[in-house]
């Protein structure tokens, strides 16, 4: 059955704004982080490294500029919108100087992020000839938070999954006049795409995700590499797990920790950032110090650090049929060599209509964030024989 449409009202400009007074009470709280002993030289190997967070905790406290940093959030078009009663946070940043039919797309993201994960790869699609690659690539720019993301609103009844998310952005798509759009995702943001190709097909021109998902129940033909990937999985999940484990069960629980105490936020995302990139060890090497307290900030200044992680149990609760079904939308995917885990073509091709897979020679789960350059002119690659689908007839 297809999802319920919900037509987008009152499209308005938006900036993100804190207070002075909650500037100082999120400083406040920082220098006042009760910490907790470590055991000597236990590094990264049970968690968090106490002693980087520390670190890093200090600069957050006294160093982060967030006026700067709202300065420069400031120079990329945001807006509101109210779909399915709740308001919407988006960029909508239009190709400049089109060189031929520009192609809208609409970028997904995941967690622990929001459009934080694209705000870099942008320009680099809306005005590819700034940067010395072809005009004619530019796109029109979408880029939503997901409800309880970010700076739109948190539901206050059950979560939202990624099917209702995928509806949601269809209509925000027809709100902004685009009858036909590519739509591309890692994350929650992959299957949020992926929903978008498989129930509104007819508007999606192709698809381009970061990953495909796990093999599940109602495939007893699997081939030996995708039997490989389920043990992959299993071990990752078994030594990396927990947190999706604590999302998907009792994401209030952890939820009052981290709402409460900002140290206790860093830790949870900042160790995410590490495990997740191509850093090598550190995560300095993928993110600045300003760039992980901008995102930090944000979800403290938003509060939704339980809301995002909400969207695990409703996700998890998606009937086990709509995981076995097929994507015949062209789909293309990179497969980032620090990413989480990397399907095999075997399984891509049973679930979806292949027409390009890319292995990149670096980057991790936060990819268009971590190598924007790369990203960008994978998308522009791929997309580039699907624009003739949305040039007026």
């Amino acid at each position: 059955m297809r999802p319920r449409q919900h037509p987008v009202t009152g499209i308005e400009p938006f900036q993100v704004h804190a207070s002075s007074q909650e500037l100082a009470g999120l400083r406040a709280r920082l220098r006042a982080t009760r910490w907790p002993d470590a055991p000597e030289d236990a590094g990264w190997s049970l968690g968090v490294d106490v002693g980087y967070l520390r670190e890093l905790v200090a600069y957050w406290a006294e160093e982060f500029d967030w006026p700067a940093y709202e300065d420069a959030l400031a120079r990329l078009p945001r807006f509101r919108a109210r779909i399915a009663e709740l308001g919407v946070a988006f960029l909508h940043v239009r190709a400049a100087a089109p060189a031929g039919p520009v192609l809208p797309l609409v970028l997904c993201h995941g967690w622990p992020d929001s459009s934080w994960r694209y705000e870099k790869v942008v320009p680099l699609l809306t005005d590819p000839g700034a940067y010395g690659a072809d005009p004619a690539d530019a796109f029109d720019v979408v880029v939503p938070d997901m409800p309880g993301f970010g700076h739109s609103d948190r539901p206050a009844g059950p979560p939202l999954d990624s099917i209702a998310v995928a509806a949601m952005w269809a209509e925000l798509m027809t709100g902004l006049g685009y009858p036909r759009f590519g739509a591309a995702g890692g994350d929650i943001g992959g299957g949020v795409s992926r929903y978008l190709a498989l129930d509104h097909a007819e508007r999606v021109v192709a698809v381009h995700r970061m990953e495909a998902g796990v093999p599940v129940a109602g495939f007893p033909d699997l081939t030996p590499e995708e039997r490989a990937y389920i043990d992959a999985v299993a071990a990752w999940r078994a030594g990396e797990g927990a947190y999706a484990d604590m999302h998907r069960t009792k994401p209030q629980t952890a939820a009052v920790g981290l709402t409460d105490s900002p140290a206790g936020l860093a830790a949870w995302i900042v160790e995410k950032l590490r495990s997740w990139s191509d850093c090598h060890g550190d995560v300095e090497n993928s993110f600045t110090r300003d760039e992980i307290c901008g995102l930090l900030t944000r979800y403290w200044l938003t509060g939704t650090i339980g809301s995002s992680m909400r969207m695990y149990a409703a996700n998890a609760a998606i009937p086990p049929g709509q995981h076995t079904r097929r994507v015949e939308v062209p789909s293309g995917f990179a497969l980032f060599p620090g990413d989480i885990l990397r399907p095999p073509r075997a399984w891509l091709e049973r679930t979806a209509n292949v027409v390009r897979l890319t292995g990149m020679d670096r980057g991790g789960h936060f990819a268009p964030f971590e190598e924007p350059e790369l990203y960008a002119r994978e998308l522009r690659e791929f997309f580039r024989p699907y624009r003739a689908a949305v040039a007026p007839s």
